[in-house]
């Protein structure tokens, strides 16, 4: 009887217990005030544990009558407190990072958040407070500051991220998840980037190698994803209101930039307006270094004839000058606890602006061109993001993407002294649904699957214009009528196999369509086809794991494959290359396909010094490249009444790249660190006749390495970037003949000098309110210009920012 009264008071203490409810912990990033997953709780030396979810989220109930509770994770500091601490603060705990961390919190791996440590792909992200510092003009130079990322200029509007060897429409682009490559993104340089607004993004991350499982056509050479502003709710009956104005001055372009944004969170429903403003005049070049650089003139439009005017200061890059203005407006409602509904407007315009290379090329001892601009190029986006968090069969996190995207750009060229000026405008309407979903399967074991549909429509208008009495006629457009459309599943398996070792499997299938109707070319361009239409798919896969034997150092390795389907740029683009040469469409394409190889380790040596090496090896197959070709049985035509070679692009090589990526992180006495980031690569293409070239996209080593030192509301950074020389035998064969771009060597040929820059940034809180940053870009003046680029960097450069905060 007396075991059977034991028997029941036990169950009726565990009946008691089970009545009782559950303690949750959330553990969160001080600084982003992000989850931490796989964060460790220990009470009574050890007996007692529990790790934070997907969520960082843990059931803590167990450890209620613990005095001592150790909370730590790998890349923050550990934290002990009693239960009653944690009680005080609401159960909700901040772990502060370390300096050297080997741990931060990604989406553009997997397009959920997850620790960058699980993550066989090497990431970086560009904080808040490092795009504060450096007052990034554009987004394409906020992604140069990372120090990985090489950004080519053919104008001061403009920036074209290189990656790996890599570039244009072999990268990916998406906004708060959202892809932002279109249907008529060239391989040749591109500018869409400057659409995005530095002042609003919330986080920067560069995902390096093929992520074609996961991002579909194009994710060849990475994947740069931007998150803009979320809207933040109050957690009191007051609503929330914060914001912050900003005003800055700089002196190498006179840029003369305004940003303000607001948040106005209740409880359930947000909102944030933002509106941004620059306007930039010619950019002037530094003092010392190539004569090739200088352009003395410009083109102006006198009395009905092209004039060649002499400028005062032979330094400033005529034409370069243009604005900008950004809008985003964002609302937030949370029903309750499982559902979050995010909807995001974006605009953005520019001003026509010129595009400066063209404006270097001459003819018969004259400037070819009297005009070559671009026209307004506008972008807008309408995105609906549905978030469901709730333990189901199926998922237990779901994002639906729903998105509506709209890109206008233009070309206008007149020759010098020519009274016909062509104009050809593009349009293109994006539409894409993305359902991502996340389940874990055991706590070793979680899949990430979702499906995308994407779906563009292209339309091209070309008009000649008589300048002498404005009269107007149909031109020959840059693309065909078109739709490109893509349909795809993925699925991505991680599985913990233990505390050390963690594996990442994905597999994808994509199925894309192209049709393409010729006839607003054929009164210009005797085609051998009207239509056009590829229907092909394309499978993509990655095996990866990392490899963490300590808390101090890690192992990565990555296998996988990515694709690129031919869009309409490929397929139907009629334009100049280059002198003397034309491309025309050609339809019968397929998709390349790359093969890349990542090795890579991250060690933290006694908590002073982290280093970070990741080694790539990429080959392309099946490659679009632009070759020889034949219209009509004809290799030649008469374009813009210069007798041009026909080329086309077409599947006709293969390529390799190949390149280390290093990191050194040194945490010094007295507030001070030392960073440098270091890239080099070298690609190879193969040419028509067998023989191979450098590819056009492997920029040379360059880099950056920056002195910090922070103390209270002072921090100063002392940087210098660098970029090493491309000597002639090493470019490209296609850019070889660009002397328009590259200065002269002793010999007369094209080649990329090296060049350095010094930099000096400053930052200080004159109080809760109001920050001031100030700095000097280019300390010494130098004349450089970036690999393969039509414009020099700016010359010395002072900064003047003023921030108020509310």
């Amino acid at each position: 009887m007396r075991l059977m009264r034991k028997i029941l008071l036990l169950c009726c203490l565990l009946g008691l217990g089970s009545l009782l409810p559950a303690q949750t912990l959330t553990i969160k990033n001080e600084r982003t005030l992000e989850p931490i997953e796989y964060a460790t709780i220990i009470g009574q030396n050890g007996r007692l544990t529990a790790v934070t979810d997907l969520f960082g989220k843990a059931d803590i109930t167990i450890f209620q009558d613990a005095e001592d509770i150790l909370i730590r994770c790998l890349g923050y500091e550990s934290l002990v407190l009693n239960y009653t601490e944690m009680d005080t603060a609401d159960f909700n705990i901040l772990l502060k990072p370390t300096q050297l961390s080997l741990n931060e919190i990604v989406v553009s791996a997997t397009r959920w958040q997850e620790s960058s440590i699980n993550v066989p792909s090497k990431i970086i992200s560009i904080s808040p407070e490092e795009i504060t510092l450096q007052n990034p003009q554009t987004a394409a130079d906020l992604l140069g500051i990372s120090g990985n990322v090489f950004i080519q200029k053919s104008q001061q509007g403009g920036g074209s991220p290189m990656i790996r060897g890599f570039a244009t429409n072999r990268l990916i682009y998406t906004v708060d998840g959202v892809r932002m490559n279109n249907a008529i993104f060239r391989g040749g340089n591109l500018q869409n980037v400057i659409n995005l607004n530095p002042f609003t993004a919330e986080n920067v991350e560069v995902l390096f190698g093929p992520a074609s499982v996961t991002y579909g056509s194009d994710a060849i050479g990475g994947v740069m994803s931007f998150q803009t502003l979320t809207p933040q709710f109050t957690e009191t009956e007051t609503p929330l209101i914060t914001g912050k104005a900003i005003a800055r001055y700089s002196s190498a372009n006179n840029e003369q930039t305004g940003h303000f944004d607001i948040n106005i969170g209740g409880q359930k429903w947000a909102f944030v307006t933002s509106l941004s403003a620059w306007d930039y005049d010619h950019l002037r070049q530094g003092n010392k270094g190539p004569e090739d650089y200088i352009k003395d003139y410009f083109v102006q439009r006198q009395n009905e004839q092209d004039v060649i005017i002499t400028q005062s200061d032979p330094l400033l890059q005529i034409p370069s000058a243009y604005s900008q203005m950004n809008l985003m407006q964002k609302v937030r409602f949370q029903p309750n606890q499982y559902l979050d509904f995010q909807y995001g407007f974006h605009f953005s315009t520019t001003s026509p602006y010129g595009r400066y290379d063209r404006h270097n090329r001459m003819r018969n001892g004259a400037p070819r061109h009297s005009e070559w601009n671009y026209g307004s190029q506008q972008w807008l986006m309408n995105n609906l993001n549905v978030y469901y968090t709730k333990e189901t069969n199926v998922f237990d996190r779901m994002t639906l993407r729903v998105a509506q995207q709209s890109f206008e750009e233009s070309r206008i060229s007149r020759s010098f002294n020519d009274t016909e000026r062509r104009t050809q405008v593009e349009q293109v309407d994006a539409y894409s649904i993305n359902l991502d979903l996340v389940k874990p399967l055991s706590s070793k074991n979680t899949i990430f699957y979702g499906i995308e549909y994407v779906l563009n429509e292209v339309e091209s208008i070309g008009t000649l214009t008589d300048i002498s009495d404005n009269t107007s006629q149909v031109g020959a457009a840059r693309y065909p009528f078109a739709t490109w459309q893509s349909m795809a599943a993925y699925l991505n398996h991680e599985w913990k196999v233990n505390n050390a070792l963690i594996l990442q499997t994905g597999l994808r299938y994509n199925q894309f369509m192209l049709d393409a109707d010729f006839s607003n070319n054929l009164d210009f361009f005797p085609l051998p086809f009207t239509t056009a239409n590829i229907n092909n798919g394309a499978f993509t896969g990655s095996v990866g794991g990392v490899y963490r034997p300590t808390e101090t150092w890690a192992v990565k390795a990555n296998i996988g494959s990515a694709f690129r389907a031919p869009n309409v740029d490929d397929i139907g683009k009629v334009f100049d290359s280059e002198p003397g040469a034309v491309v025309v469409p050609n339809p019968a394409l397929d998709a390349e396909y790359a093969y890349n190889f990542d090795l890579g380790f991250v060690k933290v040596f006694n908590d002073i010094i982290k280093v970070d090496v990741t080694g790539y090896y990429t080959i392309l197959e099946n490659a679009l490249v632009r070759r020889n070709f034949q219209l009509n049985g004809q290799d030649s035509l008469l374009y813009e009444g210069i007798p041009s070679r026909v080329q086309a692009i077409q599947n006709a090589a293969q390529a390799s790249v190949y390149g280390v990526q290093l990191g050194l992180e040194v945490k010094l006495p007295n507030g001070f660190s030392l960073i440098s980031d270091l890239s080099y690569q070298v690609g190879e293409e193969e040419l028509e006749d067998g023989s191979t070239s450098a590819s056009r996209h492997a920029a040379p080593m360059f880099g950056i390495t920056r002195l910090n030192y922070q103390k209270d509301e002072l921090q100063l950074q002392f940087y210098a970037n660098y970029q090493a020389a491309q000597p002639h035998e090493d470019l490209a064969v296609s850019e070889q003949s660009k002397r328009e771009i590259y200065a002269l060597d002793e010999n007369g040929n094209t080649f990329a000098p090296a060049w350095y820059t010094l930099n000096l940034k400053a930052s200080y809180a004159l109080s809760e309110i109001f920050s001031l940053t100030t700095g000097i870009e280019n300390i010494t003046d130098q004349r450089y210009r970036p690999y393969s680029s039509g414009i020099s960097g700016a010359g010395r450069n002072f900064i003047l920012s003023v921030t108020a905060r509310f």
